[in-house]
């Protein structure tokens, strides 16, 4: 009787060495993975203001700017400046893409408006961008602060250039740090977001799915936890209802459409969070998001501008000072 445990004691030795390395294995694996996602592919941008000019002329004004984040890292993005005490926009790109997607869009709503427009890259993205790191939404909504205290301290001809009120849009991941903004500062008073994800565990899975091509509720709660023990404990997974929910002023767009996967069902659920349903308007079945706005045709890429551009026109200021667009 004495032999059997003495015998487990030798097979649990003699397996434990075993199961260390799988352990070390699958943590240096999710580890591995971890790093990847938060360091997304960069590439040339598609287009900068100065190919721009060369193409519609020396009319475009857009600069290259630089400010300080709260945590004490470089920010940058370009500006494109307005009417001297009008409001002004910022346009968040989603996650893998950056601030040339939506600089097209952004041109065509300061000349339908003459609104500023600031074109922040989101950290971890662009070329060389000054953060190496995405944090996919933890540190993003502070990142989107620091732009607005840049912007409102911009000066032209010795005045403030921006109003006293703000828009934001935001695709994907930028929609999440919009929205997640919102409740910090009062100027923001319209939002527009496209392909809005439950929480950063979304984005997560569909980083780690794009990147691996798995895609299960193993793999899925080992790259969260992962992400938790990257971020040392600061990783925040608050839901985009959260935020939603304590916003019941500011005039809110939702889209959505086919080509956003399954952020076109988050995005139409989070409809229902907001407290006001009537500052709130949802199209969730276009026929082109923001998610792949670079890819639009021009019928389709006018109709889904025009769309953006109108909400922000009409809602960014009293209608008595709205002029009609073309």
């Amino acid at each position: 009787m004495a032999r059997r445990p003495r015998l487990g004691k030798k097979l649990v030795k003699s397996w434990l060495p075993v199961l260390l390395l799988i352990v070390l294995a699958a943590g240096g694996a999710f580890g591995w993975i971890v790093y990847d996602i938060s360091r997304p592919q960069r590439r040339a941008y598609l287009v900068t203001p100065q190919a721009f000019a060369q193409i519609s002329g020396p009319g475009l004004k857009a600069t290259e700017e630089t400010w300080r984040n709260s945590d004490g890292t470089t920010a940058r993005g370009w500006l494109l400046r307005g009417a001297e005490g009008a409001p002004g926009v910022i346009l968040l790109h989603r996650y893998g893409a950056d601030r040339s997607w939506l600089f097209n869009l952004g041109v065509k709503l300061n000349e339908a408006t003459n609104f500023s427009i600031l074109w922040p890259d989101l950290r971890g993205h662009g070329l060389n961008p000054p953060v190496k790191w995405t944090s996919l939404g933890v540190r993003e909504s502070d990142d989107v602060l620091s732009a607005i205290s840049y912007l409102k301290q911009v000066k032209s001809n010795g005045q403030t250039l921006v109003g006293n009120t703000l828009g934001v849009y935001g695709v994907e991941l930028g929609a999440y740090a919009a929205l997640k903004t919102a409740p910090q500062d009062l100027r923001i008073r319209v939002l527009v977001l496209d392909s809005v994800p439950a929480d950063p565990d979304a984005l997560v899975n569909a980083a780690v799915r794009d990147e691996t091509g798995l895609d299960n509720r193993i793999i899925q709660s080992l790259s969260h936890l992962a992400m938790r023990a990257y971020f040392a404990g600061k990783y925040d997974n608050t839901g985009s209802c959260a935020f939603a929910s304590s916003l019941s002023t500011q005039k809110i767009m939702l889209l959505s459409g086919g080509d956003a996967g399954y952020l076109r069902n988050s995005t139409g659920a989070l409809a229902k969070c907001f407290p006001n349903s009537a500052n709130v308007e949802v199209k969730t079945d276009l026929p082109l998001t923001g998610f792949n706005l670079p890819s639009a045709t021009g019928e389709q890429g006018e109709g889904y501008d025009r769309l953006v551009i109108e909400f922000f026109d009409r809602s960014l200021r009293p209608p008595a000072e709205a002029p009609s667009l073309p």
